[in-house]
């Protein structure tokens, strides 16, 4: 038996014994019908990156055939800003492999996130999850390979302070119960989010932590598995859902805000990515066990395209409170092995050849096979306020964009760096960098000069764009920093605005 299925959390693959991409309408049917299901809940990513919901009582067998066949109408201006009320009706249609029992429902429901399409049956072109499969799609067809990614997910659970087994400030990363009190709550939302089909690598209490005004912030980190683009987003999107319906029952604020305050740690959504050949290897690593073309290919790309992905991966003023110099967050467009001041950073890997289990245990001994599947490389400027969808489709089109450039190879060589670039003797090698946008109107212009990449193959839709831009200027941000350093009062209003981003 696949152990993807006997040993899978989600109830629907456990009942049909199938793993959940190969779902079919009678599966869903024969899951609601022999379970007792009595409602559907439709879920699909709006313009403003929150899921929406729309519910569904269950009548009769066909209208129950009609609901997972047929879809729904809804309102498209009502969740698109760039679609016009007088054209704007929209399909809806379930996508079955995403289906889950509803944790959080009183009515016993199963949950799935749907596609967009048009009046004429074709997919949103600018839809946040259409917009990713184009960019994954594409990237194959350059590249020849698939591919993957995963996120790191921070986030800040606050609740009153008690004063028992105070934690240390800015020293909670893997912090254990009692110094931290929320370990146990985050190990509910990855068991809840493993059950409605998330792929979760672990968890853990992260660096921040501090107590203001009578409240506690203790700072979490959820991570995922690598598996397909598209898969990716859909993962952290319903998992920041678990996280916020999770904390609503449990009496606890939660916010996945880029920076809450100044002088603590903020968070971000660092993405990893993974490439994978015809035959599902990892293509990250060449035979001698060091960082591969591919990968040294994708990462120029990032290092070239990394101005303009902040559009979609920093969205709002409080983001470039976070990309500021000497913090774990990037400002320079550079990369490293094992580097947290980097942008783009490659995680320690497996390729050492000592059998380190046996090391640690002896008389026991490593799985057999190459552990270098599991490398990576990390790309670290994005924050919370990201639409996922959006974000994972620019790093895709980033990394299609290596193969389409002028050596990427001398590209990828002149913007490595192999010690912390903040060090004093690093001065000169620091001023030949380039460096992030420090505001939405610097994030502004530099997607309008590089738009034409994200527009190739009709990846993003010229619309979309136009609306991002739009949205980023209208912060009139360029010189935030400074008029925040001559007004206490103006971070503290722009965090309360985007508290829940």
């Amino acid at each position: 038996m696949d152990s993807s299925v006997t040993l899978n959390r989600n109830r629907l693959v456990a009942f049909l014994q199938k793993p959940a991409r190969d779902f079919t309408i009678n599966d869903i049917k024969r899951y609601i019908v022999e379970n007792g299901i009595e409602m559907i809940n439709f879920m699909y990513p709006a313009g403003d990156g929150r899921l929406k919901t729309l519910n569904f009582v269950i009548n009769d067998e066909d209208y129950l055939d009609s609901i997972l066949s047929q879809g729904e109408r809804v309102d498209g201006s009502s969740l698109f800003a760039h679609i016009e009320p007088g054209n704007s009706d929209l399909y809806v249609i379930p996508k079955f492999h995403t289906a889950f029992l509803d944790p959080f429902a009183e009515i016993p429901t199963v949950t799935m996130l749907c596609a967009f399409f048009d009046k004429d049956g074709n997919r949103l072109a600018n839809s946040p999850d259409y917009t990713l499969e184009k960019a994954c799609r594409a990237f194959r067809d350059v590249t020849g390979l698939t591919f993957q990614a995963m996120g790191e997910l921070e986030y800040y659970v606050i609740f009153p302070a008690d004063g028992t087994f105070p934690a240390v400030d800015q020293k909670g990363y893997h912090e254990s119960a009692p110094f931290v009190k929320t370990g146990d709550f985050r190990t509910r939302c990855m068991s809840l989010i493993a059950a409605a089909g998330g792929r979760i690598k672990y968890g853990h209490s992260e660096v921040g932590n501090f107590t203001l005004d009578g409240l506690t912030y203790e700072q979490n980190e959820i991570e995922f598995l690598p598996v397909d683009g598209t898969e990716a987003a859909d993962q952290l999107s319903i998992a920041k859902w678990v996280i916020r319906r999770l904390a609503e029952k449990e009496g606890y604020n939660i916010t996945f805000a880029p920076k809450i305050t100044t002088g603590k740690a903020g968070s971000g959504l660092h993405v990893h990515l993974r490439l994978l050949d015809g035959e599902g290897r990892n293509v990250m690593l060449d035979s001698c066990g060091n960082l591969s073309n591919d990968a040294r290919t994708a990462i120029a790309g990032m290092m070239d395209m990394a101005r303009s992905i902040t559009a979609f991966g920093n969205t709002n003023p409080t983001s470039y409170f976070r990309l500021v110099p000497h913090q774990e967050a990037p400002t320079n467009i550079c990369w490293g092995d094992r580097n947290r001041s980097v942008l783009v950073r490659v995680p320690l890997g497996w390729n050492t050849s000592d059998d380190l289990c046996a090391k640690a245990n002896p008389g026991s001994y490593a799985r057999e096979g190459s552990a270098a599947g599991r490398q990576t490389v990390e790309i670290r400027s994005a924050d919370g306020s990201a639409d996922v969808y959006y974000l994972i489709a620019a790093i895709a089109v980033a990394c299609r964009h290596g193969w389409e450039m002028r050596d990427p190879l001398k590209v990828a060589e002149r913007t490595y760096v192999d010690v912390d670039i903040h060090k004093p003797e690093n001065a000169s090698r620091l001023a030949s960098l380039s460096h992030l946008p420090a505001s939405c109107v610097e994030s502004a212009d530099a997607l309008q000069e590089q738009r034409k990449v994200y527009e190739e193959r009709g990846v993003f839709s010229p619309a979309y764009l136009d609306a991002v831009e739009s949205r980023l200027r209208g912060f009139d941000d360029k010189d935030l920093h400074e008029r925040a350093k001559a007004d206490l009062s103006l971070m503290t209003s722009l965090v309360n605005r985007f508290f829940h981003v």
